[in-house]
Formats: structure tokens, sequence, C-alpha cells
């Protein structure tokens, strides 16, 4: 299984899938299985302009659930925004137990083992979707575009990297964007602005008071289940490179935001724009307008922590690990496990552990031997599951 396991992360290493653009991955993926696995009928399901996701069935049992794309795109124009690094990234390096490459953690580590537990199993059915990162006007995903064509399974075994247990309970998430808008001007004459200077150089004003809703959001957490809260800035835009002695008018920051409890994501948005507003009023953004808009991804949702999928979970971890799963708390990672479990499908999540590479951060470092234990409870539970 270790040795199925690394070639199938080989493959996987060789073909970019960002999202929304697997579908040659998903291709090449599906004639290497068909070679590898003849008794499978392995198909592909396209979605979008290039999605792709690669499906098989052993008849109807659980759903065993990962996704080909990641996180960023292996030399894209928009990685060393992310990275600060516009070096070719590495291919997937094996180091005794250790193996270590682009995109391991989301999801390829995860994905493969989950392959080749199914491949091994012999029953249940398998999902390797395109486009399940998280990602703003994303369209359709291919799980969603699953779901509307296959008939819903009675469950479903995420495979994700995670902590070291199971989760039956996740949060939603969703973007905030914030727009401070002035008047432009020039930089040579820095009063011909709202306010003066430009409204990008009072950026220092908007970023303290988000500064200080972030942290009472964060107390302000229930703390229910397994979930928590957390919220980020991942995006900072204003004005044209290009033509920087032009102020520009606006500023635009960027959140992402993660809830384990059910909030309103507009009531949230309404509620840090006047917070916002009352914040500029007292400064040089006095005469500024200031909005803030929600987009959501998925509310938080959960699964009976005593569903048969839960329940054969832990059995199949204390089978593997000789120990019960530990309990967790503040939870904060989304997957499409939400998803699933909106259209009533009882879901569990589990994986192996990344880390960044010691060699490069971009890449991601997973044990073999722990994503061959993964492999064998997915293989596990395929089999044991009622379909």
């Amino acid at each position: 299984m270790r040795q199925q396991v690394l070639d199938v992360l080989h493959l996987l290493d060789a073909t970019p899938a960002p999202r929304g653009k697997e579908r040659t991955a998903a291709h090449r993926l599906r004639a290497w299985c068909a070679q590898r696995w003849p008794h499978v009928e392995w198909q592909v399901v396209e979605h979008g302009p290039a999605g792709g996701s690669l499906i098989a069935a052993h008849g109807a049992g659980p759903l065993l659930y990962s996704h080909l794309d990641t996180s960023l795109d292996d030399g894209g124009a928009h990685n060393q925004l992310i990275t600060g690094n516009a070096a070719p990234v590495a291919p997937l390096g094996v180091d005794g137990d250790v193996v270590a490459g682009f995109g391991l953690g989301v999801a390829r580590g995860p994905a493969a083992a989950a392959l080749v537990a199914f491949a091994e199993a012999g029953a249940g059915r398998l999902l390797l979707a395109g486009s399940g990162t998280h990602r703003r006007s994303g369209g359709v995903t291919g799980l969603e575009a699953y779901l509307d064509a296959y008939p819903l399974p009675h469950s479903a075994i995420v495979a994700k990297c995670g902590p070291p247990t199971l989760l039956w309970h996740e949060p939603g998430a969703f973007y905030l964007s914030v727009r401070v808008t002035g008047r432009s001007g020039a930089a040579m004459m820095p009063r011909s602005a709202t306010p003066p200077g430009g409204v990008v150089a009072r950026a220092g004003v908007v970023l303290d008071e988000l500064a200080r809703w972030r942290t009472a959001y964060l107390a302000a957490d229930p703390q229910n289940g397994q979930t928590g809260r957390a919220c980020g800035i991942g995006a900072i835009s204003g004005g044209w490179p290009d033509k920087p002695d032009l102020l520009p008018a606006q500023l635009r920051i960027d959140l992402y935001v993660v809830a384990g409890d059910r909030l309103d994501p507009a009531e949230l948005a309404a509620g840090l724009a006047d917070r916002l507003r009352a914040r500029c009023a007292k400064s040089v953004l006095r005469d500024c307008t200031v909005e803030v808009e929600a987009e959501p991804v998925a509310p938080a949702a959960a699964t009976d922590a005593d569903a048969p999928v839960v329940t054969a979970a832990r059995a199949a971890w204390c089978e593997e690990f000789g120990v019960k799963p530990p309990p967790i708390t503040g939870w904060t990672g989304s997957t499409d496990g939400v998803v699933l479990r909106a259209r009533g499908v009882d879901t569990v999540r589990l994986g192996p552990q990344a880390r960044p590479a010691a060699d490069d951060p971009r890449r991601d470092a997973l044990s073999l031997g722990q994503l061959t234990a993964y492999a064998r409870i997915y293989r596990r539970l395929l089999t044991e599951l009622p379909a």
C-alpha cells in the first residue's frame, strides 16, 4: 500500500491542478487508474470551463471524498503574492518515511491515500473532486456537481489533512470586503486627495480598528462542540502599481472569517461597517465612505457524535492506533464536509498531519507511515459501513 500511495503522489505531482483547472489532471489520473485497476470503472465528471473530478463506484456504499485541486498553482502568476518566492518548486521527494512536495497538505497526500484505499476495498464510492479549495466567487464545485447528478450517499468520509483526531463538527466560513472610499489625487499635490495624502496612506486607522474588532469577535466565541472562531486579513489593495504618482480613491481590505457557531454574515458585516464608520469619523478619514460586504462560503454544520459513520470511524481509529481519538475543541478548519452535511449526509473527517517542508515552506512534508495508516482506516470504513 505504501508504494501504491507513492505512485499516486508522483503522478499527481507531475500535473498541475489549480482550482477550476483540474480537468487534465483528472483525465491523466483516470487513464493511469484504469491501467492499474482495470476491474474498476473510472470516470471523469467535467464541470465549468476546465474543471474535472475523478469518480468511481463499487456499488452504493459510503462516499470517500477528497479533492484534486491545490490551494496554489505551482508556477502560477499569483503564487509570488502569497509565498514571496518566484523560484520553481522542487519535485516530490522521499527521504526515509518522509515525503515532501507541493500541494501534499491540500490535498494530494490524503487524496492519494483515499484512492488506494478505495481501489483495495472493493466497496463504496470515491470522489476526488475539482474546485475543493475555498475561492471567492468560485462557482459550482466538483462536490456540488457530483451531488446534483448522483444519488446522495448515506454517509461520507472526508479524507483531508487536519488534527490528529476525528472531526464530526466543522466550522463555517465567509469572506468580508472592507472598502474605504475618499477622493483621488496626485502624489505631487497630496492635498488634492481626500484625505490629504490619499486613503491608502491612512490604512493604519482602518487596520487598527479591524484588529480591535477581531479581538472582540474571537472573545465572543461560544466554543460549542469541536469548533471555534478565527479571522485573518488576507489581502490589502489600493491604487495602480504601474502609476503610483496617482493617489487612489479607494482602500480595500479582504478578510477570511471562520465561525463554529451559526452566524449571519450579512449581520456581522453590518455591525463591522458601523464600527468602522464610527472610528473613521474621529480621524482624517471622516469624509470617506465605508462599506463592508459579506460573501458566504458555507455555514457551520455537525453530524451527531453517535452517528454510525462516526462510531465506525472511532472503532477503526482505535484498531489502527491503539488509542481512542483524542478530544478537540476550537478547530477552525472548514472543508466540504459542511456541504455534505447541508445535504443531510452524515460525515466524518480524518486524515494525516502535514507540516511545511524544512527546505521550502511552499512544500508540505508528510509521514508515509501515517499516510498508509489512514489509507487502512479509509479502506476499513468503506468495507464495514452499510450501503
